[in-house]
Formats: structure tokens, C-alpha cells, sequence
């Protein structure tokens, strides 16, 4: 553990933020979640305007890029580096990911110390573990502990369950987000970004196989490309467990495949039931998209999955959509066709502005033609997404084509409602 920890030290680093901001702020709040301001203790709560931040990071090669946690940086006008010769550096923001709370920072400097990335998939409760962090200030705290569980799933509210954390009961308190968790062998296995505020010895952190997925599209992009499965699914409830001859309501049932889609290619087929996603047992729809959200472009990922009673195993590669399948995708799933706004439009169907999209056809055995959406319609925001453009309105729909519900803003006339379709 000495050893492990002489050799992965100097690649942890203090950081610091100078921030704008009046409110605390959770640091899980991009889940919208109060459950979580008093669940996870995430530190630097201020009322000031201006504020300095601290957390820790580790540098993952010697190029000087440095994985942390996004609430670590999230609003910063400025971001400073400390390493542990007390060199400091300024920092720029590469990318970051509000939904699995990671980003990427980088400083310049030539042949810098860094952690090399471990396995988190084959990891064992009871196993050793080391946490390295500047929790309250103090620079470089080294504290040990066990694996505690994994795959902890946390229950939020009804809508929202958070997936896959490592559970620890190393210490770790405030200014350990971001910094590294490790196994004896001084290989990075994850990334410290919670404690449980009620309790002590109970750390969460996010496994770096998860964190692998997107680092080169936070390095590369500044963002990350989530990867496009084309199939939507539903929760598996006594009457489908029945009808499937299931013994327990685990799992998702496939309720349809998109054309040109890797799940067409792959041959998934509607009526399958998923049961696991690389290994990783799926309960529910919620369970299902938390881990497929951590998917990018261009990753393999594996479906465990039972068809006609015979288990099964499928691998597919994640895509982007092509533009010329998105129209026939918002067709296929909402029964929608869709426009920019065109002076004409405008005249046709008496507009007094250009604000949003316009419904120029509707399915009506569709979702949206069963809820009473109709040509001349303005769509003008799509999950809480303000839409200006059929560009805008593509992106949101396909992101939004990865849950089994949508949310649309849309006005008629005078009126505005909001309308939510479950295709």
C-alpha cells in the first residue's frame, strides 16, 4: 500500500475555483432531486458572490489532462491546479458531463506525473482500497478502507435513481470530490464524488469503467456523444411476466426496433426481454437508460436478454443517427412531421411570430394524432428544451428517443399546454 501510494501521489491534485454564484448548490443538481441536498454532503456552500472552491482531480496522463468531478468545476471563471510540490497552474476546462458528474481539466507542463486506469468490472466487496484527496485544505490526506457494496443503486424520488456507484467506507469528506480511488496496486478503479451526510464511513464513487467511456469524447469533443441504440422498451409488470412466462418482474421488455438502427442491425427484436447490459443485471426502464446513458459513440455494448424462453446474447455498437433517418424517426415514434417556420406558414396559419417549429402533418393513429396535435400547431419546447428551429427540434427528440416519454410545449392560437406522449 506504501508503494501504491508513493507512486500515485504526486499525480493528485488540489484544485481550485473562483466562482460567481449566490445560492448553494447541490452537487447533484443537475438530477433536479432535492432528496439530495440532504443526502450527499458536497462542501464549498456559500452565500457570497465570489467564492473559492476546493476539490481534488487526478492527471491521467502527462499531457496534463485531469479527471474530476463536474460539480467540481461546474460555473468556475477561473480553475487553478496545485500539485504536490506545490507548483501551481492554471486550468482550462476541456469538457464536462453534467449526467455522469465528470470533467476533464488541463494544465501545461511537460512529463507530469499520472495514474495509470485500472478495472473497475472485476472489483470485490471486502477488497482494500485508498482514497487520496484534500478534504477541508489539507493537502494530499491518504485514508483506507474496504469496498463496501457494489452496483449501489440510490433512490432519489419516484422519477429519479442514481446507478453503479462503488460504495466505500474509506474516509472521505469534503474536498475529496473528484479525487482518486484506488486498489492496492495504485491503479485508478474510481473517482471519490459523494459521502452520506447522516452517517460516517459510507463514500460513493463513480467506477472508472464508466468514466473510461467518455473521457476521449470530453478530451476530443468537449462533450459527450451518447451513442444512439434505436429501440425503446418498457417495464416488465405481472400481466408481461405472464404472458412471457417470467419468474420475476426483473428486466425490460422490448416494445419496438427503429429501422437502420444497431438494434435493427444487431438483431434485437420487439418482445425480447433485456435482462443484462454487459454483465450488469437491469431491474427497470430507469435502470436501463442510467446505464446506457453512460454509452458513447462507437461502444460495444452487450444484452443479456431471454427470446421465446431461450437465453440469449447480443452485441451491438452504439451510433450516431444520420440526419436522414431523424425525420423518419420523429415519424415513426411521435407520427409527426415537422417544419421551420416560413413566411407563408405564417400567413397560412395567421402566426404572429417565428418562435418554434410547426406541425405540418400528423399520424392520426399516432401518439400525437390520438392526443389531438394537429397541422398548425407550434411546438416551442420539447422536455423543458426551447426549440427555435427544426434543428433544435431534431436534437431534443433524439435525446429525448431515449426514454419512453416525451414532453411537448405547444401552442394553438392563443394558447399554450403542455402535452406528453408516451409512443
Amino acid at each position: 500500500m506504501v508503494v501504491a501510494i508513493e507512486k500515485v501521489g504526486p499525480a493528485v491534485v488540489n484544485i481550485y475555483t473562483q466562482e460567481k454564484r449566490r445560492a448553494s448548490r447541490n452537487p447533484f443538481r443537475s438530477f433536479g432531486d432535492p432528496f439530495f441536498d440532504s443526502f450527499f454532503s458536497d462542501l464549498f456552500q456559500s452565500s457570497r458572490p465570489n467564492r473559492r472552491s476546493l476539490g481534488s482531480g487526478v492527471i491521467i496522463n502527462p499531457q496534463g489532462y485531469i479527471l474530476t468531478n463536474e460539480h467540481v468545476i461546474a460555473k468556475a471563471t477561473e480553475i487553478k491546479v496545485t500539485l504536490i510540490d506545490k507548483r501551481e497552474f492554471p486550468a482550462r476546462l476541456i469538457g464536462a458531463d453534467i449526467a455522469t458528474d465528470l470533467a476533464i481539466i488541463k494544465i501545461d507542463s511537460e512529463d507530469l506525473p499520472h495514474v495509470r486506469m485500472g478495472v473497475s468490472k472485476d472489483l470485490m466487496i471486502g477488497e482494500t482500497v485508498i482514497a487520496i484527496g484534500n478534504p477541508f485544505g489539507l493537502q494530499h490526506t491518504v485514508t483506507s478502507g474496504i469496498i463496501s457494496a457494489l452496483n449501489r443503486s440510490i433512490q432519489g424520488n419516484k422519477k429519479r435513481k442514481l446507478h453503479d456507484f462503488i460504495q466505500v467506507d474509506a474516509s472521505i469528506n469534503p474536498g475529496n470530490s473528484g479525487g482518486p480511488l484506488l486498489n492496492i496496486n495504485g491503479e485508478l478503479i474510481g473517482i471519490n464524488t459523494a459521502i452520506y451526510q447522516e452517517g460516517q464511513g459510507i463514500g460513493f464513487a463513480i467506477p472508472i469503467e464508466k468514466a473510461k467511456r467518455i473521457v476521449n469524447d470530453l478530451i476530443q469533443f468537449g462533450k459527450v456523444r451518447r451513442g444512439w441504440i434505436g429501440a425503446s422498451v418498457q417495464d416488465i409488470d405481472s400481466n408481461i411476466a405472464s404472458y412471457f412466462n417470467l419468474e420475476s418482474l426483473d428486466g425490460v421488455l422490448v416494445r419496438k426496433v427503429f429501422d437502420k438502427s444497431p438494434a435493427k442491425i444487431s438483431g434485437l427484436r420487439s418482445g425480447d426481454i433485456i435482462l443484462t447490459l454487459d454483465h450488469n443485471p437491469i431491474k427497470n426502464t430507469s435502470e436501463y437508460w442510467e446505464r446506457v446513458s453512460s454509452y458513447t459513440i462507437d461502444n460495444d455494448l452487450n444484452f443479456g436478454l431471454i427470446r421465446d424462453g431461450v437465453p440469449q446474447s447480443i452485441r451491438l455498437r452504439l451510433s450516431s443517427i444520420p440526419e436522414k433517418v431523424i425525420s423518419e424517426f420523429t415519424r415513426s415514434w411521435l407520427g409527426l412531421d415537422i417544419a421551420d417556420i416560413s413566411r407563408s406558414m405564417m400567413r397560412k396559419y395567421r402566426l404572429s411570430s417565428k418562435n418554434g417549429v410547426i406541425v405540418v402533418d400528423v399520424d392520426p393513429q399516432s401518439a400525437s394524432g390520438t392526443t389531438g396535435i394537429r397541422p398548425g400547431d407550434i411546438i416551442l419546447q420539447v422536455n423543458q428544451k426551447v426549440v427555435s428551429s427544426k434543428k433544435d427540434f431534431e436534437e431534443a427528440i433524439m435525446e429525448a428517443g431515449k426514454r419512453n416519454s416525451v414532453v411537448l410545449m405547444v401552442q394553438r392560437g392563443n394558447y399554450g399546454y403542455y402535452i406528453t406522449l408516451e409512443p
